[in-house]
């Protein structure tokens, strides 16, 4: 058998198969990680590659986006570790931002797949962390300032644990016991990998993966370039206006050019980058481009290596979106996570029954508060609540739903038991969505109050404050986010404050762009929104020109 007539159904049990070993593996990560960051905001991936270092199966949690991210770095980690100097048992960490996924805290490993005494693949994680040093504000004006850089490093080596670089590692972290954990649950991962591989070449009879996953990344490849294909060859363009930082707002220029069976993406035209950790490196860029694409033009088919190489994207060195080491880009969301808005924007004339108007999560809010317990132990919790999706051709826009990321934002029972807070509010934030033919979804207003007895830092990471979420197609905006203390105070979405004790935080969640005119809309979806609260009288009255007295609209 060879992988040009491998039966397709039998592609597709083994390719599944893979798919959940990936997906097993991930559960083992997110069941024994320690940080609600991972256990509850789900900021973590899981990937099987092949020897070369390439993605054969992803798992179907955590953060899409990451997983075109992990062959790119595996095979940054094969030109320092080559293919022959792999042991059983190996392991090797990185969270190099210009190899891995692009900032920091997410800690990156690859472990080596064995069959007898043969390398068949590699597993690879990465997992956001709860400290990595340095100072955590956006503050920073260089890479050295935001924490402990990590170059490819052996954490094991044929299964003995590098127990000198774990205590370095661990006296260089704020929550080393959580950092330790979280690290321990990845190795968990690993190894649920590299056994379920080997259960799975035994019972195929296979002595490798090379021809499986020749035949998946060519079906994979061969689906995408079908349907770049079916779009009119040409240039489309778009730009966004982002808040920036320090009242000096950032802009990026894409162009997407369509040849045949190819697709360009191209950043020509960004702002430069800036001395604030909002810069985006190119791997980010690359991988928070590609994936928007995969889900607008072939969303069945199971990600690998094959998606991606019809797709290339280029950026400026030195511009915001491919920033020069060492650049700060703790941030870095701020700036990537607006790529698929310019995508969709940009595509929208070609296919607009496929795209989506701007969420109000692209780019996420973030609100860390950190501060200490009656036991004066140090905690730090970064709330990963929601705003509202954009809408789309066909339905109204998805309340309170990450998107481009896939983070999750936890109970907030899990949330009160880990940190010293009190959620006062967490409900849908009326209005928010943008009018048009289909609404956008909603955002929320989260209220959190400091039960420390003592003052707590609440640093904000966001934009869309001055620069909303667009509609698309004649869609309007959604409304931007914003956040006020309990005092009255209003703070800017990129600043650091200390909250007094039994003092509170308002935070406001941004509602996502609407899709089509606003007078297209059905007159009962809008009596219907009316009812349920989402959408208030005077704003239907004033963004659709709503009549209440109109008995057909109220039906």
């Amino acid at each position: 058998m060879t992988e040009e007539n491998i039966n397709p159904i039998t592609l597709e049990v083994w390719w599944s198969r893979l798919a959940a070993i990936a997906d097993e593996a991930a559960t083992t990560l997110l069941r024994t990680a320690f940080s609600t960051i991972i256990r509850e905001a789900n900021d973590y991936s899981v990937v099987l590659l092949n020897a070369d270092g390439e993605t054969i199966a992803e798992c179907r949690a955590g953060i899409p986006a990451f997983h075109a991210i992990m062959g790119v770095m595996t095979r940054h980690i094969l030109e320092k570790f080559p293919v022959d100097t792999w042991r059983p048992g190996d392991c090797v960490i990185t969270n190099h931002p210009w190899m891995a996924t692009g900032h920091l805290p997410d800690i990156a490993m690859v472990a080596p797949i064995f069959h007898g005494d043969r390398l068949v693949g590699f597993s690879a994680t990465a997992a956001h962390v709860p400290d990595i040093g340095g100072t955590p504000t956006m503050g920073a004006t260089e890479l050295i300032s935001e924490g402990l850089l990590i170059p490819p490093v052996r954490i094991a080596r044929a299964g003995e644990r590098n127990q000198d670089f774990v205590d370095f590692l661990l006296d260089n972290v704020r929550y080393s016991d959580q950092v330790l954990g979280d690290l321990e649950a990845q190795m968990a991962a690993h190894d649920v990998c590299r056994r379920r591989v080997v259960e799975f070449l035994l019972e195929t009879g296979q002595q490798d993966l090379v021809m499986l996953s020749t035949a998946m990344h060519d079906a994979a490849e061969r689906v995408m370039r079908k349907e770049i294909e079916a779009l009119p060859d040409g240039v489309y363009r778009s730009s966004l206006d982002a808040d920036g930082v320090e009242g000096q707002p950032t802009r990026i220029e894409c162009s997407i050019t369509v040849a045949g069976d190819r697709m360009h993406i191209d950043y020509e035209g960004s702002s430069p980058q800036v001395n604030h950790s909002i810069n985006c490196t190119i791997n980010y860029t690359t991988a928070y481009s590609i994936y928007p694409v995969k889900i607008l033009l072939d969303p069945h088919t199971r990600r690998n290596e094959g998606s991606y190489r019809p797709i290339t994207v280029s950026a400026p060195e030195g511009s915001i979106v491919n920033a020069r080491f060492p650049a700060p880009v703790m941030a870095r969301h701020l700036t990537g996570h607006m790529l698929s808005c310019l995508i969709y924007q940009a595509l929208a004339e070609t296919v607009p029954e496929s795209v989506i108007a701007d969420s109000g999560g692209a780019p996420a809010l973030r609100v860390q508060l950190v501060g200490r317990d009656a036991q004066q132990k140090p905690f730090s919790m970064i709330l990963f609540a929601c705003a509202g999706m954009g809408a789309s051709s066909r339905h109204d826009g998805l309340s309170t739903t990450a998107f481009p990321s896939n983070s999750g934002s936890g109970s907030i029972e899990a949330l009160e038991v880990e940190a010293p807070i009190l959620f006062l509010k967490k409900e849908y934030r009326p209005d928010s969505g943008g009018a048009g033919r289909y609404r956008g979804g909603l955002g929320q207003d989260v209220r959190v109050e400091n039960i420390t007895g003592a003052p707590m830092r609440v640093a904000l990471v966001g934009d869309r404050e001055k620069n909303p979420p667009v509609g698309i197609l004649g869609g309007a905006p959604g409304a931007g986010g914003r956040a006020t203390f309990s005092h009255g105070e209003s703070a800017s979405l990129k600043s650091m404050t200390m909250m007094p004790a039994d003092a509170s935080v308002t935070v406001s969640f941004a509602g996502g762009g609407g899709y089509g005119p606003p007078a297209a809309r059905d007159r009962a979806a809008i009596a219907a929104d009316i009812d349920a609260g989402l959408v208030s009288k005077e704003a239907a009255i004033r963004d659709y020109g709503y009549d209440p007295t109109d008995t057909v609209a109220g039906q």
